[in-house]
C-alpha cells in the first residue's frame, strides 16, 4: 500500500508513481490513539498527545473523532525518527515538531515574498539590459549643449530610476530574507533550552521512579527490605543473619519452581516467616499480595525443596566422632559410650471429622489431638535422628520400637530415655524402676541405688528438653495447633506435609541455633 505524509508541504511517498517502493529509509506512523479505558490518567494524556498531533499537522479536514488509518506522518518529523513513548510527555517526539508546515496565517505572507523575489530578480536583468544599451547610446550620439540639468532627457531619467529601484528591491529582498530567518535563528535557543528543561525533568522523573521502586521493594519484602538489618532477617526468618538468609537463597534457588505472583527469594521469606511467626495465611495472603490457594501452594512446593536438600543435616553420627569429642559432664559421668538421648514431642491438631482418625490422634497425656514425633539429640546438642508423626494414641514404646531408631545402635552404645521407653524387650536388658531410668544395648543393668548416677543421668537428659523448646521458640508454628490438611500424606511420599515441616524445623536448629558442646555440658 502506498504510504504519504499528511504533513502540508511534504512529498514523502513510501512508493514512486509506477508503483516501486522507494528505499529511502523513511517511515510511517498513524496518529495516537485516545485509550478511555484504561485509567483516567492514560485517557487524558493520550487525549491530549491526539490533539497536539493534529495541532501540529495544522490540517483542516483531519476530525479528532475520524482519523483514517492512511493519514500518517513521516519520521522525517521527529528528531529521533519515530514517536517517543505516550508517557513521556517531556520528550521532544511526543509531538512531531521537526520541518513542520508553517501556520495557514503566514502562507500569503510567505507567498507574496517570494513574488516579490521574482520581481525584484526581474528587475535587475531588466536594468542590466537598459544599462547595456544606454552604453551604446552613448557612443553612438554625443550628449548635446542644449540638454541642461533642470531638464534632463527622459531616457537617463528611466536610467536613473531603474539603478534607484534595486537598492529598494534589495532592501524588500534583505527583509524578506530577515523575516524567514531571523524567527528560525531566534527559535534555535529557545528549542534547546525546552529540551533541556525537558531532559531535566526526565532526569526528575526517572530519579523518582528509581526511589519509588526501591520504596516498593522493602513493601514487598524482597532482598533489599532484610539487607543490613540483622533484626529484621533474626525476627522474620530465624536466621542470624542476612548473609545466612542469602546463601540458602542461593543453594535452593535453581530447585525452586517459578511463579508468576512472587519472587523466588519471596518464596524462601514466606515459608520461613510461616515456619518462624506462624502468621494467619490471610495476612500473609495480604502482605505478599496473592490468594489464598496460591499461598498454599507456593509454601508447599517450598517445603518439599527444603526437605528434600536438608536431609543430610539431620543424620546419624559415627561413633569414633562422637567419641572424640563428648562432653566433659557426659565422659565423666559415662565415660564414651552415650550415644543420643531421646523423647517424644508431641503437635497439636485440629479435630479430624474421620471417626478412625479421630482416635488415632486422641492424646490421653495432652486431652487433645496431637501428633507425636521421637527426636534424638547427641550430647553436643544437635538432632541426630526425628521419626514421622504418629498419631497422639500410640505408645511412646510403640513410636520407639517401630520407628527405626533400634536399627542405628550399635552395643554398647548408652542411651538415655524417660519412663514412658519400655523397651528392655526390644534392647535385650533389664530396666531399673528409677524415675528417669535408662537403657543401654548389649550392656548390664543400672542399678536404682546408685543415686548420684541417677541425678547425673536426670541432669544429662534434660539438654533433650532443651533442645525441643528451642525448636518450639524458634518456629512458632510447631507451638500451636495446625491444620487438619497438613496431616494429609504427599502424592506419592509415605510422609505428610506436617512432617517434612517438622524435618526442616530441625535442620534448621543444627543449621544455625546448634548449642556448643560448653553449652550442653553446663546445661
Amino acid at each position: 500500500m502506498v504510504r504519504t505524509c499528511c504533513v502540508v508541504g511534504c512529498n514523502v511517498r513510501s512508493h514512486d508513481r509506477s508503483g516501486k517502493k522507494i528505499e529511502n529509509g523513511l517511515s510511517f506512523h498513524c496518529f495516537p490513539a485516545w485509550k478511555q479505558r484504561e485509567g483516567e490518567h492514560v485517557s487524558e494524556l493520550t487525549k491530549r498527545r491526539r490533539m497536539a498531533w493534529i495541532s501540529a499537522v495544522k490540517r483542516p479536514d483531519i476530525n479528532f473523532n475520524s482519523i483514517p488509518r492512511y493519514i500518517q506522518v513521516c519520521s522525517r518529523h521527529f528528531h529521533s525518527g519515530k514517536p517517543s513513548y505516550e508517557m513521556d510527555e517531556q520528550n521532544p517526539d511526543w509531538v512531531p515538531t521537526l520541518l513542520m508546515s508553517p501556520p495557514l496565517n503566514m502562507s500569503t505572507s510567505n507567498r507574496r515574498s517570494r513574488r516579490l523575489k521574482r520581481h525584484c530578480s526581474g528587475a535587475v536583468k531588466d536594468q542590466a539590459a537598459t544599462d547595456m544599451s544606454d552604453r551604446q547610446v552613448e557612443k553612438q550620439v554625443p550628449e548635446t549643449p542644449s540638454e541642461t540639468p533642470e531638464e534632463p532627457n527622459n531616457k537617463h531619467t528611466a536610467v536613473l530610476t531603474i539603478k534607484e529601484e534595486p537598492a529598494g528591491e534589495e532592501l524588500c529582498e534583505a527583509a524578506g530574507q530577515e523575516d524567514q530567518h531571523e524567527p528560525e535563528a531566534k527559535r534555535r535557543p529557545i528549542k534547546c533550552q525546552l529540551c533541556e528543561e525537558r531532559m531535566a525533568e526526565v532526569n526528575r522523573l526517572l530519579q523518582e521512579n528509581k526511589e519509588l521502586r526501591s520504596e516498593l521493594n522493602k513493601k514487598q519484602l524482597a532482598e533489599i527490605f532484610f539487607k543490613d538489618d540483622t533484626k529484621k532477617v533474626t525476627y522474620y526468618t530465624g536466621l542470624p543473619c542476612f548473609a545466612v538468609l542469602l546463601s540458602l537463597f542461593n543453594t535452593l534457588m535453581p530447585f525452586l519452581p517459578a511463579s508468576k505472583k512472587l519472587s523466588q527469594f519471596q518464596m524462601v521469606v514466606l515459608t520461613l516467616m510461616r515456619l518462624r511467626l506462624d502468621l494467619p495465611v490471610q495476612h500473609l495472603c495480604h502482605l505478599f499480595n496473592v490468594s489464598h490457594k496460591t499461598l498454599s501452594d507456593i509454601f508447599a512446593d517450598t517445603i518439599d525443596v527444603l526437605y528434600a536438600h536438608f536431609k543430610p543435616v539431620v543424620n546419624w553420627p559415627e561413633r569414633h566422632s562422637l567419641q572424640a569429642a563428648m562432653p566433659p559432664q557426659f565422659l565423666k559421668a559415662f565415660g564414651k559410650r552415650v550415644m543420643i538421648i531421646v523423647d517424644i514431642f508431641e503437635i497439636g491438631t485440629e479435630k479430624p471429622s474421620n471417626l478412625k482418625a479421630r482416635a488415632q490422634t486422641f492424646s490421653q497425656h495432652k486431652g487433645r489431638h496431637t501428633m507425636k514425633y521421637l527426636i534424638g539429640i547427641t550430647p553436643h546438642g544437635s538432632i541426630s535422628f526425628i521419626s514421622n508423626g504418629w498419631g497422639g494414641r500410640a505408645s511412646d514404646k510403640h513410636i520407639a520400637e517401630n520407628c527405626g531408631i533400634l536399627s542405628n545402635l550399635l552395643p554398647g552404645d548408652i542411651v538415655f530415655a524417660g519412663r514412658g521407653f519400655d523397651i528392655k524387650d526390644s534392647v535385650g536388658v533389664m530396666c531399673a524402676e528409677v524415675k528417669m531410668p535408662s537403657f543401654t544395648k548389649g550392656r548390664g543393668q543400672l542399678y536404682a541405688k546408685d543415686v548420684e548416677g541417677t541425678q547425673a543421668v536426670a541432669h544429662l537428659r534434660i539438654h533433650v528438653k532443651r533442645v525441643i523448646g528451642c525448636m518450639r521458640n524458634k518456629f512458632k508454628m510447631l507451638h500451636r495447633t495446625v491444620p487438619i490438611s497438613l496431616l494429609l500424606t504427599c502424592e506419592g511420599e509415605e510422609t505428610t506435609l506436617l512432617d517434612k515441616i517438622v524435618y526442616v524445623c530441625c535442620s534448621l536448629v543444627n543449621m544455625v541455633v546448634k548449642p556448643n558442646a560448653k553449652e550442653t555440658s553446663t546445661c
